[in-house]
């Protein structure tokens, strides 16, 4: 009893600490909006979870449970992780764990109370969606029959081994001193992007659905759920496009064609699968364990001191040496070298090679090119404004005379400079050879750098523009999105181009607020609470 009391003890605290922030209340409310758009009315243009060309259920229980899995499982498995990490972290970095340790308290408790505060964390999420898809049922009246099992068996059976995967992740990502910033967020879309396109991909409605060993499915429950509606809807032989559509799929004009799905046909092997992944999510919390207080004495700034200790590029205070007779140059050659000195040798290779793909790639390269010489900047464009704020020097920095708006203007010449920087060859290929390519490019080196800045002190954390930032790098190198900038570049500058006065407004409003000293006497720009939401 002692044990439960202290788990539920720190999943108590943990959820208060969440519920208190007005990101959590913020969050729950785009998930209930994204919820509402998932049931389209029948007169709509547009389909989110459909089968083929334009298919989809009646609005029965079933079905909106089935779109509810489907499309929070995609969601809240990829934006859910970047929405819960931080917390174990912020414990670690605060030297919160120096006094939890000295508790009665188990170190798998611990973890296994972390874990549940992200799942309850997510289950908030599904449950917000579960109230507007009943709302959909009644208002959209195509099927008035109320059932709740089949409402809420595919978010058990489908969603939750997957969010429970995600926040076994978020766990690991935050215990990892190398994986607790920009360079783990990157590397989860990637894992992400990995078991959610492996698992669909070997999937082939014509084989029978009898003759595979499709239980175990893909983490998302995707593979089976496309299995159980080709059995409602066999493909013909010359139906080569058949497929489940989970997204926003254009009707173009025409009335979508609706079936009735009632009941979802789920097989007890496939419940023995789901419970697979919620094992593995569970058992890489508990392997966790015994690296918990090796990793607890590391923390993230020590293993970047550690990994770039005596690097001092010292070439670059040469190169420098320039801007620091401009205005405003001193600060921008010190936010360079700050910026420049933690890049990793590996970094440097990478932006070679993206270098001489844009001098000398064709168009498809050379888009790939401009999309990875960004992603590269990722961290910096995501965490220039929030220096101070990381290391809690905010109160000493701000003390100087006039440092409260050369300190933005030497960041954000700084972020324009990066974001140009990034593209130079791209830019001087393109010059004189293809101008609406040169600028859009210009505009969206501008709107990445300025966004960045601007999400960065209006919302206090990075993440948010790095999840931003990926899935727009991953549907542009599908020459799709605002970074189709070689494909269509004139689509892309105008995105771009009405996208640069809401950040610069956003920018200022913002660093206004983060700034202001009657904030810092409430206590927003103390050191102490600086450090505790850096996290």
């Amino acid at each position: 009893m002692d044990a439960l009391r202290r788990f539920l003890a720190i999943l108590g605290a943990d959820l208060r600490q969440r519920s208190r922030s007005p990101k959590f209340w913020i969050v729950l409310l785009a998930v209930g909006a994204a919820s509402w758009w998932s049931f389209p009315p029948v007169t709509a243009d547009y389909l989110t979870v459909s089968v083929a060309n334009g298919e989809r259920g009646r609005y029965s229980s079933a079905w909106i449970g089935l779109v509810l899995a489907m499309v929070h499982g995609v969601m809240l498995s990829l934006a859910g992780f970047y929405l819960v990490r931080g917390t174990l972290a912020r414990d670690l970095e605060t030297r919160v764990w120096q006094l939890l340790v000295a508790t009665p308290m188990t170190r798998r408790g611990f973890l296994l109370a972390k874990w549940a505060s992200h799942l309850v964390v997510m289950g908030l999420m599904l449950g917000a969606g579960v109230l507007v898809g009943l709302v959909a049922q009644w208002l959209r009246a195509e099927d008035a029959r109320l059932d709740l099992v089949e409402l809420i068996k595919p978010l058990v059976v489908l969603t939750l081994p997957s969010l429970a995967l995600t926040c076994a992740l978020a766990i690991w990502f935050d215990l990892v001193p190398g994986l607790r910033r920009s360079a783990g967020n990157v590397l989860f879309f990637v894992i992400w992007m990995t078991m959610t396109g492996v698992g669909i991909s070997q999937w082939d409605p014509r084989e029978n659905p009898e003759s595979r060993g499709s239980w175990m499915s893909d983490p998302n429950g995707v593979s089976l759920v496309m299995r159980d509606l080709t059995r409602l809807r066999p493909p013909q032989a010359e139906d080569v496009g058949f497929s489940l559509n989970v997204g926003s799929q254009a009707l173009e004009g025409r009335a979508p064609e609706l079936f009735d799905w009632t009941v979802w046909p789920m097989q007890a092997r496939d419940l023995g699968g789901r419970l697979v992944w919620f094992g593995l999510a569970l058992g890489l919390v508990l392997a966790a364990v015994p690296v918990l207080d090796r990793f607890a004495a590391r923390s993230s700034a020590e293993t970047v001191r550690a990994r770039l200790g005596g690097r001092r590029l010292r070439w670059l205070d040469r190169l420098l040496a320039p801007l620091r007779a401009l205005p405003l140059g001193a600060l921008m050659a010190v936010e360079l070298l700050q910026v420049l000195r933690r890049r990793a040798w590996w970094w440097w290779i990478a932006a070679l090679v993206f270098a001489g793909m844009q001098l000398f790639a064709p168009e498809k390269g050379l888009q790939v090119a401009v999309i990875g010489a960004w992603v590269l900047w990722l961290d910096v464009f995501s965490r220039l404004a929030l220096r101070e704020t990381e290391h809690g020097t905010a109160a000493l920095v701000l003390s100087a005379p006039g440092m409260r708006w050369r300190l933005l203007a030497a960041r954000l010449a700084t972020a324009l400079l990066l974001g140009w920087g990034a593209v130079l060859p791209a830019l001087l290929r393109t010059a004189g050879s293809d101008t609406m390519v040169f600028q859009a490019l210009l505009a969206a080196g501008a709107s990445l750098a300025l966004w960045g800045l601007a999400l960065a002190v209006c919302l206090r954390v990075s993440r948010p523009f790095e999840l931003v930032l990926l899935m727009l790098a991953y549907v542009g190198l599908q020459d799709g999105g605002p970074l189709a900038l070689v494909t269509a570049p004139q689509w892309a500058l105008g995105v771009h181009l009405l996208g640069l006065a809401p950040a610069i407004a956003l920018l200022a409003l913002g660093w206004i607020r983060m700034t202001a000293p009657e904030r810092g006497r409430r206590g927003e720009l103390t050191p102490t609470r600086l450090e505790a939401g850096a996290a």
